[in-house]
């Protein structure tokens, strides 16, 4: 008989040995912490690339602005710099080549961008129709000239313009057509027409990757509900794109505010551009022909400036005018 003392309760072998439990706060601490660690060693290349390329640039520039390399008495003494604050801003902004070179850079945009916006998508809804044939082939071709530097495209382009070296100019010429592709007012379509044929076909494959993503069941159905061709594309596949296109115009804005690289090769045959055409190469002449590092620092937070504020201004607008659809729906 055994002893109510000595008996013992049934042991459960699969009972979890006693020991610290963890709450769930705890756990969910320590995932977070885990989760900014990634985004933190994720993020860090960025904000080095942003701090090293970017925001060290822009601070030695806006530095450089207030100091100006000035001769004291009548000029046979040893440089020295000095603080002059605003004036160098002064200078840059009442300088009527300066304001011109805004004027040109203004008028190279309302002429570049839609051209380059609207003649990318078109290329893109073609070839996303499927009425083009040999569609990789034709984006291989489309897109190839942007592979060529800007440089060499502009040397490219400087041949073509050229009179006695032209082979589109004696053509033309025996048609008794005489252009002047460098003149008064044709340099500024020149310009353009080097631009639009370097970046038409990156743009384009921007456009029809953001076609591929429109969902084809959407498509269908219009051609369901009776939509042609140019309907689907321009009723149907713009809207859904729109992201892009802004994507693509505020980017199209940026690089042409920085307009350098075509007028300076081509100031080389031409007498009407100028060593100041563009803002950019009016920061170039005054820092490396004019030595005034100061202005150029001034005219260079100021092209700065503009870029931002225009950039912020095509986001307004956006998101302005995407306010009401949202709501709508």
């Amino acid at each position: 008989m055994t002893s109510p003392l000595t008996a013992s309760a049934p042991v459960d072998a699969t009972a979890a040995p006693a020991g610290p439990t963890t709450s769930p706060r705890t756990t969910h601490r320590s995932a977070r912490r885990r989760e900014l660690g990634a985004c933190g060693a994720l993020m860090t290349p960025f904000f080095i690339l942003l701090v090293t390329v970017f925001l060290i640039p822009v601070g030695t520039a806006v530095w450089l602005s207030f100091f100006s390399d000035d001769q004291p008495g009548l000029g046979f003494g040893p440089e020295r710099t000095v603080f002059v604050g605003l004036r160098s801003y002064t200078a840059v902004l009442t300088d009527p080549t300066f304001l011109s070179s805004l004027g040109t850079v203004v008028l190279y945009c309302v002429i570049y961008i839609p051209l380059m916006v609207i003649g990318a998508l078109a290329l893109a809804l073609l070839l996303d129709s499927g009425v083009v044939r040999l569609r990789s082939w034709a984006q291989l071709g489309l897109f190839l000239p942007h592979a060529v530097p800007g440089i060499i495209a502009a040397v490219i382009w400087l041949y073509l313009y050229t009179p006695g070296l032209s082979p589109v100019i004696d053509l033309l010429g025996k048609a008794d057509i005489t252009v002047d592709f460098l003149g008064l007012h044709t340099v500024v379509p020149s310009i353009v027409n080097i631009a639009l044929w370097s970046n038409l076909g990156y743009n384009m494959v921007v456009f029809y990757a953001a076609l591929q993503a429109v969902p084809r069941e959407v498509i269908e159905a219009s051609v369901v509900d009776g939509a042609g061709p140019v309907r689907t594309a321009l009723q149907v596949k713009t809207p859904l794109v729109r992201s892009s296109i802004v994507m693509v115009a505020m980017f199209t804005l940026i690089f042409a505010l920085q307009l350098f690289t075509e007028p300076m090769l081509l100031s080389q045959a031409t007498p009407m551009i100028s060593a100041r055409f563009s803002p950019s190469m009016y920061i170039y002449d005054a820092a490396f022909t004019r030595n005034n590092y100061g202005l150029a620092a001034a005219a260079s937070v100021v092209l700065l400036v503009c870029t931002i504020a225009l950039s912020y201004g095509v986001t307004r607008w956006t998101n302005r005018s995407d306010a009401p659809e949202e709501a709508a729906r």
